[in-house]
């Protein structure tokens, strides 16, 4: 037996080696750690295993020897009630809202949780995968298998979920493994993940550092001082692939954009499900887009505060579904009567510029990944980002990104910044008097092959981009109303161009369907935020029934909520719009006249053709009269 051992000792602050003699007593080796760690020792527990189970009690009898204690044992360290104030880091003060475990279908916006000490509710989908074993099976191979039907050799062993030669087989080959699979091979091996650590990078000092010294700019020291970052290409991704349900989820995006010639932003709602094509793969379906306060030009997009925000999200919630990733227009007419759009975003230009990585990591810092294998208890994120611009073709069509987790944490703490005249690149900041950022590194080949180190200043950002695949369901799902009606429900927000959300929208719309279909007219997610937050009368509060019989598509709950006190009173509300409305007892009897009582919603102008909404009396593009 060696004179000394090292054992490790993880908190939330990072991991310590601890060098001790296996014949210390159990007493002696807490106050050690205690020491090392420079911390109360009545201030925390140690366990053997993260759930908190083995833990190690003061006991001066026992020794590390007599517990089996080997070098590179790992233990784990939680503050108690006397310790935890003493253990705090100023970037852990916010706490963890785990998402919700459902149906996978809250808004579920975490920030870093305080102290890493509580089991999460990881999503459906992770929880499922987790119990999978993820091996690739194969049939037995007639040319060189010569043993019988119960044995296994080389070629018809189950695979690996990390195989490269599989992966690389497959058509088209799979680019990155998902992060199951990555985990599997973390926990793989002879250690079966003994010195597996999930850590976030942080780019922060330290905050009450042990050593006593004045805080930055005055004094730093090894201890505090965040380490040097170099850059790698993240060799996993959280999501695999991004389905669209059908295509009037884009269509009806891509109308706003048809009808102005301005770029346009929304939000993905959706859920996410298993992608049976990667090994351990995650799928994100998208369901709907929901359209936030922006203002856009034919050339950006700026997105304003959004009051309903939370009630969106509470009742997509409700709904089972949730923001699954945000999604923006680039796209240049090039012939109109064609129909083509230019080709911008290549190898040769850009794929995602800085600034749009920048936003995309912010999203993703908001909707971070619930992981109970982290020390933070998050890691990563499942939320993507889609583009609607032009292909090799000049073609319409979408492309899907994700940000590695190494940019989400340089853009969580203020370290990445985009740069003015090349999309392309982004650039690190320099450490000032506020804020102290570390060296950020990333390797690239020169023209011998050689691998140079270079200060990512600036930084070419293909280092912190993954692609998703995407596409459309090959049979078509309509989570809402998939029926092609003459008059859709206006979408939100696109009030400029005479799409204006009112009951007489309302009462046009509910015409369309008769009695037996009040619960196809109530699948559309547009008119559910309508009600929702219909400010002369929301139903917020009163809509239980009717998320329940649409997410359960069950006839008779909807029949029952239509027949209620607050769809009848919107009913009123809708009468009261029209001269002469005749209403039964059923929930869908709005008279023809109803719509008869406003004057034309839209009028197009007679100098430059803009349409404009019908409460202005000059052109809001030209400025011309009114015809």
């Amino acid at each position: 037996m060696s004179n000394s051992i090292i054992v490790r000792v993880q908190s939330s602050e990072g991991t310590k080696r601890v060098k001790v003699s296996p014949s210390l007593s159990l007493s002696k080796f807490l106050q050690k750690v205690a020491d090392e760690l420079q911390i109360p020792r009545d201030g925390f527990n140690i366990y053997r295993c993260r759930n908190r189970t083995q833990e190690i009690t003061s006991a001066s009898r026992q020794t590390l020897h007599t517990l089996h204690i080997r070098n590179g044992d790992m233990f784990y360290l939680f503050p108690n009630a006397h310790g935890s104030s003493a253990m705090e880091t100023e970037d852990e003060v916010s706490a963890f809202a785990s998402s919700s475990s459902t149906g996978a279908a809250a808004s579920n916006v975490v920030t870093p949780s305080s102290v890493a000490t509580i089991k999460v509710d990881e999503d459906d989908v992770d929880v499922l995968l987790a119990k999978q074993d993820g091996k690739i099976y194969r049939q037995r191979d007639l040319q060189f298998c010569h043993h019988n039907e119960n044995s296994k050799c080389v070629h018809c062993v189950p695979l690996e979920p990390y195989d490269e030669k599989y992966m690389m087989m497959q058509d088209p080959p799979i680019k990155h493994m998902s992060f199951h699979t990555y985990l599997r091979k973390l926990k793989g091996g002879a250690d079966k993940g003994k010195f597996v650590n999930l850590e976030n990078l942080s780019c922060k000092i330290k905050t009450n550092c042990p050593t006593g010294h004045a805080s930055w700019p005055d004094g730093i020291c090894t201890n505090c001082q965040p380490s040097p970052v170099t850059l790698d290409r993240q060799v996993y991704r959280h999501v695999d692939n991004v389905m669209f349900e059908n295509s009037k989820v884009i269509d009806n995006f891509l109308e706003y954009w048809r009808k102005t010639g301005f770029q346009r932003t929304g939000y993905m709602f959706g859920r996410y499900d298993i992608h049976k094509d990667v090994p351990l793969g995650i799928k994100a379906i998208v369901s709907t887009i929901y359209e936030p306060p922006q203002r856009a030009t034919a050339h950006s997009i700026e997105l304003l505060p959004d009051a309903k925000d939370k009630t969106i999200d509470s009742i997509a919630m409700k709904l089972g579904l949730r923001k699954v990733g945000w999604i923006f227009t680039d796209l240049i007419p090039e012939d109109l009567n064609k129909g083509t759009v230019k080709h911008t975003r290549n190898m040769d230009a850009h794929f995602l510029s800085a600034e749009e990585c920048i936003m995309a990591a912010s999203f993703q810092n908001q909707h971070c990944n619930p992981c109970n294998e982290a020390t933070d208890r998050y890691f990563g994120s499942k939320f993507v980002t889609c583009i609607i611009t032009g292909d090799v073709n000049n073609q319409i069509h979408q492309e899907c990104y994700q940000v590695s987790n190494q940019c989400m944490a340089l853009v969580r703490d203020g370290c990445l910044i985009p740069t003015k005249d090349a999309p392309e690149l982004g650039y690190i900041r320099e450490s000032t008097q506020d804020q102290y950022v570390p060296d950020v590194f990333y390797n690239e080949k020169d023209s011998y092959g050689n691998v140079l180190k270079k200060l990512a200043r600036p930084l070419p950002v293909e280092f912190l981009l993954l692609d998703v695949p995407s596409g459309f369901s090959k049979d078509p799902i309509y989570a809402f109303n998939g029926r092609n009606a003459a008059n859709h429900f206006p979408i939100e927000n696109r009030s400029e161009f005479g799409e204006i959300q009112d009951l007489t929208a309302l009462s046009k719309y509910m015409k369309q369907f008769p009695k037996s279909e009040f619960l196809q007219a109530m699948s559309d997610f547009h008119l559910l935020m309508y009600l929702a937050t219909f400010e002369m009368f929301p139903l917020k509060e009163h809509m239980d029934l009717l998320l329940d019989a649409l997410k359960l598509h069950d006839m008779k709950l909807a029949e029952e909520w239509s027949k209620g006190e607050h769809w009848s009173t919107l009913q009123h509300f809708m009468a009261a719009q029209a001269p002469s409305p005749t209403f039964s007892s059923g929930p869908i009897d709005i008279s023809d006249e109803a719509s008869s009582s406003s004057a034309a919603a839209t009028w197009a102008c007679n100098a430059c053709t803009f349409i404009n909404s019908g409460n202005r009396q000059a052109c809001e593009l030209c400025e011309s009269s009114r015809p």
